[in-house]
């Protein structure tokens, strides 16, 4: 059977690592070790538990969205115009790019160095601030 380390499995939860490791402690996700002492968890396992964390929908920081193609990632430029901006987010390999109004940035307070979200769906990114 496919296990997963628990920063995979993290990556596979949309979650960070130190999250992932916070519920195998707390006993709602089951890890094993391997030979080398690292922290495995069981594909069947995780499939379950991510099943479960999406039907709660009550984790904090959980944003309520149609679009299903969300990248977390840094905000690594930002060009204002007078109605529309340019906003450049680097997710792990992807360096996606979305153009929106002025006043959706501000409100957002996107600027370089802010952790954001990008959600594509069909030809649309939309951006949710962290």
């Amino acid at each position: 059977m496919q296990s997963y380390t628990i920063g995979q499995a993290a990556r596979l939860l949309g979650v960070s690592p130190d999250t992932a490791r916070r519920w195998a402690d707390a006993g709602r996700v089951a890890t094993h070790r391997d030979e080398g002492g690292r922290r495995l968890v069981d594909g069947r396992d995780l499939a379950a538990f991510s099943v479960e964390l999406a039907k709660s929908g009550s984790e904090e920081g959980v944003s309520y969205t149609s679009v299903r193609n969300a990248f977390p990632g840094i905000v690594t430029a930002v060009k204002l115009g007078d109605v529309a901006a340019q906003v450049e987010i680097q997710a792990g390999p992807h360096r996606l790019v979305s153009l929106l109004t002025r006043e959706a940035v501000e409100e957002l307070g996107l600027e370089v160095g802010v952790e954001a979200t990008a959600r594509v769906k069909s030809t649309n990114v939309h951006i949710d601030r962290a």
